[in-house]
């Protein structure tokens, strides 16, 4: 098994052995630093507010777009989410569940009772319940983010909902820091724009799927009148592109998302 620098809790609800189907994520040996505070990714970032997380590194930080984010040398679009229960209020707003389509979301990953899932990017939690119904009690996700703000909040939220199958960590922003071939399902949401070197991190996703595991990406259109500017944003044929640099064969999804499309992906 790779290092692993998971919470202890987290690491220790990680079976070694791939569960019901596997899937996403994956974890070269954590190498990298924890992303300096205050610049951050977290799915759902983009609300319908055009404002959103970073989660690349910030050397090399471009000139500041006019919703206050930039572009990082390692390509990720960087942005302050440090105020948690500011854009709590904001990624948890009833109205996300219109152009979010969660349920939908659901249905496309095709979890099964008593898989692992990571949820990348895991902001306040949004999808966390949405997961948790998903495996049920016998299940595992594990909410990642690299912001230590909205990792607390997370933390809070879950123990306050009682979703005691839910882990909660903080991750480097170069690494998932997942074991190899131990998950079955990846989520990735509103997130890759702000992922930096995104082939090498494709790499590592690719190792931390299970043999019949999935990595779903959710992302903004280029057309959406919501998200981050238009210039940050992927179009799924890129986003496709990148995967298969780490080993990973995606393709577009049949949705009915307004606002974004679905990448589906698995190892080569």
């Amino acid at each position: 098994m790779s290092s692993l620098r998971l919470a202890p809790a987290l690491l220790a609800s990680v079976s070694l052995s791939a569960c019901a189907g596997a899937p996403p994520d994956a974890a070269a040996p954590g190498s990298g630093p924890a992303a300096p505070t205050g610049e951050h990714a977290g799915h759902g970032e983009h609300a319908g507010h055009g404002e959103h997380a970073g989660h690349g590194e910030h050397a090399g930080h471009g000139a500041p777009d006019s919703h206050g984010g930039h572009r990082s040398a390692d390509g990720a679009y960087v942005h302050d989410f440090s105020d948690a229960e500011r854009w709590a209020k904001r990624f948890d707003d009833p109205a996300r569940d219109v152009w979010q389509k969660p349920t939908e979301v659901i249905t496309l990953m095709a979890i099964t009772e008593g898989m692992k899932v990571a949820d990348i990017g895991a902001g306040t939690g949004y999808f966390e319940p949405h997961l948790a119904r998903a495996v049920g009690a016998k299940g595992t996700v594990f909410a990642l983010d690299v912001e230590a703000t909205l990792v607390d909040h997370m933390q809070k939220r879950m123990a306050r909902e009682g979703l005691s199958q839910v882990k909660v960590a903080k991750i480097p922003y170069d690494s998932p820091e997942l074991p190899d071939g131990a998950l079955d399902r990846i989520l990735i949401v509103d997130t890759w724009h702000h992922i930096g070197s995104r082939e090498a991190y494709s790499a590592k996703l690719a190792r931390a799927l299970a043999p019949e595991g999935r990595l779903i990406v959710v992302d903004f259109t280029l057309e959406a009148t919501d998200g981050p500017p238009r210039e940050h944003r992927i179009p799924p044929e890129k986003v496709i592109a990148e995967l298969a640099q780490g080993g990973l064969v995606g393709e577009i999804a049949t949705e009915t998302l307004p606002q974004q499309y679905v990448v589906l992906a698995r190892r080569k």
